[in-house]
C-alpha cells in the first residue's frame, strides 16, 4: 500500500528542517525524508548561527515560530552582537556552535514534533502527472504519495568535491550524492543552474600557537536569538575565537600555485559565491590589500578541530600545507581536514513563485540552496516559509507572502524570484532598503501576527506579543506626558553625568531625543520599571522618529504598488512600446504586482508607465 501525507520534506538541513517542522505543527502529516538519518541539522561548513544581517533571519524565523534560533541556545559556544556601537538597523546576533551538540538537540526537537515522520532514504525522482507533483520515488523504487513536496537538498545534486585537480563525486563529508534527481527536473521543465561553494581547513588545536593571536571573546552581556527563552550559560564560561591575518607569504604561496586550484585551472564548472569568496579569489579580486582577516574558531567541544574562517580554498593538499603553515601561529598546524571547494546543481530562482512554489510543476515548493542560496540561515528563511505555504496549499488557502518591508526573508524571496541569480545568494544589510524597520530588536512586532493568524505559536506566546504593545504605548505616552522639571537635583544629576542641562523644562520623550541621554540616564530622574526589551523599543523609536516615519512613508507608496496587481493571463506582447528586454524579463518572471515588476532588472520606470497605463485601458486598473 502507497503512504501518502499532506507535505514531504526531501532533505534534512536547516530548510528543510524548518519546513518539515513548521507544516507537522500546523497540524499537516508530514514526512521527512534525507539520505543520512545521521546528518539532520549537520553544519558542513562553519558551525555558527548568526551574523551580519543573517542573525536577524534567525530572530524572523524565531518569531516565525521556527527551531533554529531556539536550538541555536541551547548549542553555543560563544555568542555577540556584532555592530554594537553602530546603529540599531546593523545590529545582529552570532553564535559559534557545536558542530556535536546543535545536530543532536535539533534532531531531538524533531523526534519530538507531532505529526512528523523521519525517513532514510535518497530520493531520485518526482511523481508528476499533468504538471502536478503527486510525490516522491526513492532511489529503491518506493513511491510516497503527497499532496505537496518540499525540495530541500542542499549541495547534494551531483555534488562534487573539488581539491586541485581532483574531483570525486560526493556531498559534503563525502557523503553520497543525488545522481538522478537534478536530470529528472531538468526533463521536466525546470533549468538547471551549476553553483559553487567552499570550505577552509580544519586545525588541531594543540598544534595552534594561540599565544600570538588576538584572542576573541563572546560579550559579557547575556543574549539569545530565541523571543521567548531565557539565557542558558554563563558569560564566563564562554569558549574564546583568534584572530589572525594573512600575509606577504601567504600570497606568495597562492600567486604562485594559482592554476593547481579547481577555480582558476579550470577544474571547476559551478559558479561561486561573490560575497564568500576563497582565500586565492580573495587575493586576485583584492591584489591591493596586503593582508586579508582569518578567525580560529572551536568547532565543538567534543573533539580538538579548529575552524580556519576566511581560508576556504579548492587548492591542492600540498599546496595547503604551505599555506597554513605561512600563517602566524600555525607554522607547526597539524591539518585535520583539508579544505575544498563543492560544485551542485540547483534550479533558476525565476521558476519560483513568491510563495516557493515552482511555476512549471504545480505542488512542488523549493528551499535552500537548490534555489541558490548560501547559509544556513537563509536555508531556513526559506524552509519555514515553504514549509507553511505548502501546508496551507493543502488546504488550499491563500500563500503567506512578506513584503520586503515585513523581513529580511521578504526580502531575500524577492530578490531570488525577481532578479533571480547565477551565483550563491547571500542576504546583506544592504539589499534591505527598509533596515530601519527590519531590526534584530523588533522581530516579533513585525512578525508575530503573521505566526498567531497562520498557527505556528501559541496563545501565550501571542499574548505576551499583545503585553509588549500594551507597555511600549504606555511607557510612550508616560514619556510624553511628563515634563524634566530642572530642580537643584535634577541639574546636579546632569552635571555629575557631564551632561548639558536643559535651558528650559521639557517632555521626557523629546530629552531622549538628544543623542547623549539614554533610557537608562532618564531612569536616574523619574521610575521607570518596564522589561529591557520594552525600554529599548521606546528609545530606539524616540531617537530614530524622524527616521522611521520617512521609511514608513516609503513603505506607503510600495505598498500601494504592491496592491496594483498583475493579471496571470496578461501577454506582454500586446503591450505596446514596451522595450525588448523588459518585454522579455516581464514574460520570464511573470510579476504578481507593478511593485515587483518595477524591481526586475531591465524593466524601466518608462515601462512600467505604458505597463500601467495597458492595464487601465484593458483590465479597467487604476
Amino acid at each position: 500500500m502507497i503512504k501518502m501525507y499532506d507535505v514531504i520534506v526531501v532533505g534534512g538541513g536547516h530548510a528543510g528542517i524548518e519546513a518539515c517542522h513548521i507544516a507537522a505543527i500546523r497540524g499537516k502529516k508530514t514526512l521527512l525524508i534525507t539520505s543520512n538519518l545521521n546528518n539532520i541539522g549537520d553544519m558542513p561548513c562553519n558551525p555558527s548561527i548568526g551574523g551580519t544581517a543573517k542573525g536577524i533571519i534567525v530572530r524572523e524565523v524565531d518569531a516565525l515560530g521556527g527551531l533554529m534560533g531556539k536550538i541555536a541556545d541551547k548549542s553555543h559556544l560563544q555568542i555577540k552582537m556584532l555592530n554594537n556601537s553602530k546603529g540599531p538597523a546593523v545590529r545582529s546576533l552570532r553564535a559559534q556552535a557545536d558542530k556535536i551538540t546543535y545536530p543532536h538537540n535539533m534532531q531531538e526537537a524533531l523526534k519530538k514534533t507531532e505529526n512528523l515522520e523521519i525517513k532514510e532514504a535518497m530520493v531520485e525522482d518526482l511523481i508528476v502527472k499533468d504538471d502536478t507533483v503527486l510525490g516522491i520515488i526513492t532511489e529503491a523504487g518506493e513511491k510516497i504519495l503527497a499532496k505537496t513536496v518540499i525540495l530541500t537538498t542542499g549541495t547534494y545534486l551531483k555534488g562534487n568535491i573539488l581539491v586541485g585537480a581532483k574531483n570525486t563525486p560526493g556531498g559534503p563529508h563525502g557523503e553520497r550524492r543525488s545522481n538522478h534527481l537534478s536530470d529528472r527536473l531538468k526533463e521536466y521543465g525546470l533549468k538547471i543552474l551549476r553553483l559553487k561553494t567552499g570550505t577552509p581547513q580544519r586545525i588541531k588545536a594543540s598544534s595552534i600557537d594561540f599565544s600570538v593571536m588576538k584572542r576573541e571573546d563572546g560579550d559579557d552581556k547575556l543574549w539569545t536569538f530565541s523571543l521567548d527563552d531565557q539565557p542558558s550559560y554563563q558569560v564566563a564560561d564562554q569558549h574564546p575565537c583568534y584572530l589572525i591575518y594573512t600575509n606577504a607569504k601567504t600570497h606568495e604561496i597562492i600567486k604562485a600555485n594559482l592554476k593547481k586550484s579547481a577555480m582558476y585551472g579550470g577544474y571547476a564548472t559551478g559558479i561561486g559565491p561573490r560575497y564568500c569568496p576563497s582565500i586565492e579569489d580573495k587575493i586576485v579580486r583584492f591584489a591591493d590589500k596586503e593582508r586579508h582577516q582569518l578567525f580560529l574558531e572551536p568547532e565543538s567541544l567534543y573533539y580538538d578541530d579548529w575552524y580556519l574562517q576566511g581560508f576556504s580554498t579548492s587548492m591542492p593538499e600540498d599546496v595547503q600545507e604551505l599555506m597554513v603553515h605561512s600563517l602566524k601561529g600555525l607554522e607547526k598546524a597539524v591539518i585535520t581536514k583539508y579544505a575544498y571547494a563543492i560544485e551542485y546543481d540547483a534550479i533558476d530562482p525565476l521558476q519560483i513563485k513568491p510563495s516557493l512554489e515552482n511555476k512549471v510543476l504545480a505542488n512542488l515548493f523549493t528551499a535552500g540552496q537548490i534555489n541558490g542560496t548560501s547559509g544556513y540561515e537563509e536555508a531556513a528563511g526559506q524552509g519555514i516559509i515553504a514549509g507553511i505555504n505548502a501546508s496551507l496549499k493543502v488546504d488550499n488557502e491563500e500563500p503567506l507572502i512578506l513584503k520586503r518591508s515585513d523581513a529580511y526573508i521578504g526580502v531575500l524571496i524577492d530578490d531570488l524570484v525577481t532578479k533571480g541569480t547565477i551565483e550563491p545568494y547571500r542576504m546583506l544589510t544592504s539589499r534591505a532598503e527598509f533596515r530601519l524597520l527590519l531590526r534584530h530588536d523588533n522581530a516579533d512586532l513585525r512578525l508575530r501576527d503573521y505566526a498567531y493568524k497562520y498557527h505556528t505559536i501559541s496563545e501565550e506566546t501571542y499574548n505576551r506579543l499583545l503585553l509588549k504593545r500594551k507597555q511600549i504605548k504606555e511607557l510612550t505616552n508616560y514619556l510624553k506626558e511628563n515634563h524634566c522639571k530642572l530642580t537643584s537635583e535634577v541639574e546636579n544629576i546632569f552635571k555629575q553625568n557631564k551632561l548639558d542641562i536643559p535651558k528650559s523644562s521639557l517632555s521626557f520623550y523629546d530629552l531622549l531625543k538628544r543623542p547623549e541621554i539614554t533610557i537608562n540616564f532618564i531612569k536616574k530622574i523619574i521610575t521607570i520599571d518596564y522589561p529591557e526589551e520594552v525600554e529599548e523599543q521606546v528609545e530606539i523609536a524616540v531617537k530614530y522618529e524622524g527616521y522611521i516615519n520617512k521609511a514608513y512613508r516609503e513603505v506607503e507608496k510600495l505598498n500601494k504598488l504592491e496592491l496594483k496587481e498583475i493579471p496571470e493571463d496578461i501577454d506582454y506582447q500586446k503591450v505596446k512600446n514596451l522595450a525588448s528586454e523588459a518585454r522579455q524579463k516581464l514574460t520570464q518572471v511573470r510579476p504578481r504586482t507593478i511593485a515587483q515588476a518595477s524591481r526586475i532588472s531591465g524593466v524601466n520606470p518608462v515601462d512600467i508607465s505604458l505597463l500601467s497605463i495597458y492595464l487601465k485601458k484593458e483590465y479597467n486598473h487604476d
